[in-house]
Order: structure tokens, then sequence, then C-alpha cells
């Protein structure tokens, strides 16, 4: 018995395009000649700017919702007396970063919350280590409260302030020559007795605090340069506070800096006066000093003061 075979299939012929040599066109590597050149993008403002603008259009206290985090920023003297005297408890906690989440917030009297751990440890610490029988109370609080970098970047700012302001470096160096003598080393005692070398260090710490912020509360950038509080506020002034008494330890909400370092800095400064004549490069002097910030966990100098150190001849 025969079997039937299936048709044969038929193939369907498309054309095909002509084989070539030719590549294809590349895409444009960049703009075409007659098109017009992009322009770079606006540099960002630094935060503690940008909050103290944003404050001048919508008041002191403001809210902004960051990521998952809603933050209430301080700008002025009395939104920062609000949060920090008169609703302390219900401000008190604060959102802990990553960096020391992991690290000792949970024994930290600075990180945890108010809570009962939180009074516990600051009973110990108020009793063994803060009485007056374990350790100098001065001395502690420098340690607490000062740091090497926060101390070096006020000891720049102020520097950078004088050169700048011939005749507020003339007072703090005749200052010194006239209480200490020029060319000798100065001494913590000595610190009392300077009222002008220390009004230029408040003075460098309103207008260049050393942390732009104290987060999650306030923006100390905008309240030193809040003009409702300061006359003239952009001046480098340090006559400013000769008639006016101002705590560094946050007691008084016009000047709040952080970290103060306070016999440190005026040490370190008043050494740097009184042992040294101090000049600008000629090119600086022509150009100007660039007092452009650098915003991080400190502010800093974005440009390295540069300046000429010659000792003084003590014969």
């Amino acid at each position: 018995m025969a079997s039937r075979l299936p048709p044969p299939r038929r193939r369907l012929l498309l054309p095909q395009p002509p084989i070539t040599s030719t590549p294809p066109p590349r895409p444009p590597t960049g703009p075409s000649p007659s098109s017009p050149p992009r322009q770079p993008p606006p540099p960002r403002r630094p935060s503690h700017r940008s909050l103290a603008r944003l404050a001048q259009t919508h008041g002191p206290l403001i809210s902004l919702r960051l990521g998952a985090v809603t933050t209430v920023v301080a700008s002025s003297q009395e939104a920062a007396r609000e949060f920090l005297q008169r609703h302390d408890a219900v401000f008190a906690s604060r959102s802990v970063p990553d960096a020391v989440g992991d690290a000792h917030a949970k024994n930290s009297v600075v990180w945890l919350p108010n809570s009962p751990r939180w009074r516990a440890l600051g009973k110990v610490m108020a009793r063994d280590l803060l009485a007056p029988h374990q350790l100098d109370a001065p001395e502690l609080q420098d340690l607490f409260a000062a740091g090497s970098d926060t101390s070096s970047n006020t000891v720049e700012w102020a520097m950078t302030e004088l050169l700048q302001n011939p005749v507020s470096m003339s007072k703090v160096c005749n200052e010194l020559e006239r209480v200490i003598g020029s060319g000798k080393n100065i001494e913590e005692s000595h610190i009392s007795q300077l009222p002008y070398l220390q009004a230029v260090v408040k003075e460098t710490f309103r207008l260049h605090a050393p942390a732009a912020f104290l987060l999650p509360r306030q923006d100390i950038w905008a309240m030193g340069r809040d003009a409702n509080v300061w006359s003239e506020p952009e001046k480098f002034m340090p006559e400013r506070f000769l008639e006016k008494v101002v705590d560094f330890k946050g007691g008084d909400f016009d000047l709040i800096p952080f970290g103060a370092g306070r016999r440190m800095v005026h040490m370190v400064l008043g050494s740097l006066l009184n042992q040294f004549k101090w000049k600008l490069p000629i090119d600086v002097e022509r150009n100007g000093v660039d007092m452009t910030e650098k915003f991080g966990v400190t502010l800093i100098k974005a440009v390295p003061l540069c300046a000429i150190a010659t000792p003084i001849n003590l014969n």
C-alpha cells in the first residue's frame, strides 16, 4: 500500500538590503558647532546659607521634610530660647545619625532620648565625673566642649579677620604688649586681663561658628548674622562685645558656639599675635583673601589662609 508524501514547503523570500562595506553613521559625540554651548549647573548654596535664606523669607522657625525626617530649624535668638529653655523637655530628644547609632548611642547622655535611662546616666555623670573632688571642673569642661578641629578652625578664621582689619589687629597686639610684654609667652591667668582678645574670639565665633548649625535645632550661622540682634552683622567688629557680656557655654542665646574651647583658642591666638608680626603675601593682599566657606561637620575655609610670620626680636 503506497503512502502519500506531504507537499513540499514553499519559502517566502523577502528582499534583502544590498551588502555594502560602508558602516552606519555613528551617533554624535558632542554638540555640533552650530548648537549653543551647554551651561554648567549653578553652584550649590551651602546648607547653612540656604537655611538662613529660607528664614528671611518664611520666618525664624521653619519645618523641613528631609527625606523621611521632619526637621524644625530655629534661626533667631527668641526661637532658640523657645526650644532650649521654655520647651526643652519636649525637644530634648534628637535623631541619631547612623555614624553614632551603632557605636555608643545607647550609652550616651548626648544621644539618648529623655528617658529613665538618660536620667540615670546623668546622675552617675554628675556624681562620679563632674564632682569637684573628682576632677578639675574647668579642665573637664574644656575636654567635653572643645575639639582640636573646631579650635584650630576658629584660630584660622580669627587670623583671617584680623589680617583684613588692621585697626583691630593693632588694638589686640597693643593690649598683649601692654599686659604681657611683646614676645613673651601667654599664660592662662592673663586671659581675664585681655578684654579685647576675648572680644576678638567672641566676634570670630559670631561670624564663623565652628559648626554652622547644631542639628536638629538651630542654624547658629544665621543667628550670628541676625540684623534684629546685631548692628552691621556682616562686619567684623570686636568692640561690640566690650560693652556686652556674652556667655560662651550657651547661657546667652545671642551667641551659641559649638565646642567653644575657650582657653585653648585664647592662648593659641594670643601666642601667635604676641610672638610674631603678621602680614599677607603681596598677591593675596592685592587680590583679597578668599573667604569662601567649606561646609561639613565643621565650617572651615575652602582655601587655607596664607600669611607671612616674622618672629619678634626680644632684643
